[in-house]
């Protein structure tokens, strides 16, 4: 009898045990207050489950897509911490300033946070995220979580407050809402924190939410938020271009790796700027102009086939060196030429298939990205491989002399990399396959699938090999680690075009100069002005190099003329016939200087011209499926 009890207890004992372990964890319960629009604060509480003894809680410092440590931590403020009513001091670690320790005392079982994160007021304090008309709800912003779980494992039941009357598009799963006469309260689905860190919320007074892929079993919303109404006036034929974008993507990639997708598009002259990707949506954020002004912002199309990718490549399938357990391990970037590179090409790609840019503009733009890289003396010095390191070097911070120093070049000539990788394919295949097939076989797969799949330099050759056998590892290499001279310009002369230069700009580089308000020179005097006639960059060892001109620096005079950018132009195409140098009065500081630039070849804008007897394949990559 009394070894019968004993093997009763036992039972209930593991049954008591594995009922323990089937119990889904206690979740982080996260409320954001968004509606203090007018002070441009928002007010966190947070309810951190936590046993008694030593709790760190982490602050995210590695932000997905940003591929640096590029956490907002200044703008956490007012931290105060509590448990069972209260107060707990929290101090922050000596050499980690993201993590912050807490002593939890007997008998708690949750720690209770306030505090606040405060949106930039000025462009000069980082990017605004509230204005009177709109918000953006970044959660990694938002949250602290504790130390040493991976984020797919932590559990978070997320709400937030918005002012009475906005609206608001996320790809998260509305669980309640509620709303009183001054705001309303959204209650989402719990969710891992990795699910939610890549779910962010835009809102905003002057909204509009348009139907992508009409009766699709998995819906596309382009979710509209501007700062006035009129701005949201978007015509059918525009309407029909963003459908063709998904209807495009759908043939290049075959699966879908979300069960909605949104994107979150800002139209805006106050609300920061982004283009930044998520799995079932991505942040997009360009000035009022984008449908009212549709002739002039061209260019910006780009934009949203380029995040859309990222749902294939950056987010399903992403660098093994990005598939981090959470928001303060290192990110490895070694792979961003595939992540963002090849990205890069499919979404100017995808802009021409749908019509979103004209083919014949987006060869333009080609021709814009091979003159940039081929003039870069940085290359001599710095392969394109390590500025895969620059958003963790940098971080986007101003550079003075960029085409020496280079940046995250990765994105654009990454692109020329694969454009170089397409062509190679059509020609060594016989025109029977090409990067297409690439693209399906590698990020169209697991259809339906929201979890990771990593990729490393080894997979992607054999994923090349699979559709042409060829020494994909040397043909990569080569071009990553190389130092020129020139830019990687194989695939377009493959794809039966060359680079060449003229003294007009085409009529889409016209507006985009235009449109930036920007006076590029960079192919003659090898310098770019601003509006203000302040010299924004001074191309390294160019004309305006060599007469000892640098950055910071105002144009005033033109051969004694008050400077115009009508002027200047015109003083070069005169300098072809004379052998007078182009004389500029310029103010840097305080200090006056007349510097004679003794150049005489013109204006140079680059365009692409067909090159004869050879196969146009550019025209073929960029024509609609």
């Amino acid at each position: 009898m009394p070894h019968a009890r004993s093997l009763l207890c036992l039972s209930l004992a593991v049954l008591v045990a594995a009922s323990a372990q089937a119990a889904p964890p206690a979740p982080i319960v996260l409320h954001v207050d968004a509606s203090n629009v007018a002070q441009q604060l928002f007010t966190i509480r947070e309810s951190i489950p936590a046993a008694p003894g030593k709790l760190t809680l982490l602050y995210p410092q590695w932000v997905p897509g940003n591929h640096g440590p590029s956490g907002p931590l200044n703008q956490l403020a007012g931290l105060r911490l509590s448990a069972n009513g209260a107060p707990l001091e929290w101090r922050r670690d000596p050499v980690n300033m993201f993590a912050f320790h807490v002593d939890v005392p007997a008998g708690a079982g949750t720690v209770e946070a306030q505090y606040q994160f405060l949106s930039p007021v000025d462009t000069s304090q980082g990017r605004i995220t509230m204005t009177s008309a709109m918000l953006g709800v970044q959660w990694h912003a938002m949250t602290l979580y504790p130390a040493g779980r991976a984020a797919r494992d932590i559990v978070v039941q997320p709400s937030l407050t918005l002012q009475a009357g906005w609206e608001f598009a996320s790809a998260l799963e509305v669980r309640a809402r509620a709303a009183t006469p001054a705001s309303q309260q959204i209650d989402f689905e719990v969710l891992d924190l990795d699910t939610l860190v890549d779910s962010p919320v835009f809102a905003g007074r002057h909204f509009e939410r348009i139907d992508l892929d009409p009766g699709a079993a998995v819906p596309v919303h382009l979710n509209v938020m501007a700062d006035s109404a009129d701005s949201l006036e978007v015509t059918p034929q525009q309407v029909e271009k963003h459908r063709a974008m998904m209807q495009q993507a759908y043939k290049l990639f075959g699966a879908r790796h979300y069960r909605h997708y949104d994107f979150l598009l800002a139209l805006s002259d106050e609300f920061g700027g982004i283009g930044r990707e998520h799995m079932q949506s991505s942040e997009n954020g360009v000035k009022p102009g984008y449908f009212s002004d549709w002739d002039k912002n061209e260019a910006e199309r780009v934009l949203l086939p380029h995040e859309l990718t990222h749902s294939w490549n950056g987010k399903f399938r992403r660098p093994a060196g990005q598939d981090t357990p959470d928001f303060n391990t290192p990110l490895q970037n070694s792979l961003l030429w595939v992540y963002e590179g090849q990205t890069q090409y499919w979404g100017n790609v995808l802009a021409a298939r749908s019509g979103l840019v004209a083919p014949a503009h987006m060869r333009d733009l080609f021709a814009a990205t091979a003159a940039h890289y081929d003039v870069m003396p940085g290359r001599s010095w710095r392969a394109m491989q390590d500025t895969t390191n620059d958003p963790i070097i940098n971080g986007r911070r101003p550079i003075g002399w960029s085409s020496w120093q280079r940046d995250e070049d990765y994105y654009m000539e990454g692109a020329l990399v694969w454009l170089d990788v397409d062509t190679a394919i059509r020609e060594l295949s016989g025109e029977r396959r090409s990067l297409d097939d690439f693209a399906r076989a590698f990020f169209g797969v697991q259809d339906g699938s929201t979890t990771p799949l990593p990729y490393t330099f080894e997979d992607v050759v054999a994923a090349l090999n699979a559709v042409q056998p060829h020494d994909w590892a040397t043909f990569l290499r080569t071009r990553l680690d190389g130092h020129g001279p020139g830019a990687p310009l194989d695939g377009l002369a493959r794809a039966g075009w060359k680079l060449v230069y003229r003294d007009m700009p085409t009529p889409f580089l016209k507006a985009e100069e235009e449109r930036s308000k920007r006076t590029d020179l960079t192919y003659s005097l090898g310098l770019s002005i601003a509006k203000d006639g302040k010299l924004d960059k001074v191309l390294w060892d160019g004309p305006a190099f060599k007469a000892g001109l640098s950055g910071n620096t105002t144009l005033l005079a033109v051969n004694g003329t008050a400077y115009t950018p009508k002027l200047l132009k015109a003083a070069i195409q005169a300098a072809k016939a004379s052998p007078q140098p182009i004389n500029l009065l310029v103010r840097k500081g305080k200090q006056f200087q007349t510097v004679a630039l003794d150049y005489h070849g013109g204006l140079q804008y680059p365009q692409l011209e067909r090159i004869a007897g050879t196969r146009d394949r550019l025209s073929a990559i960029l024509q609609a499926r």
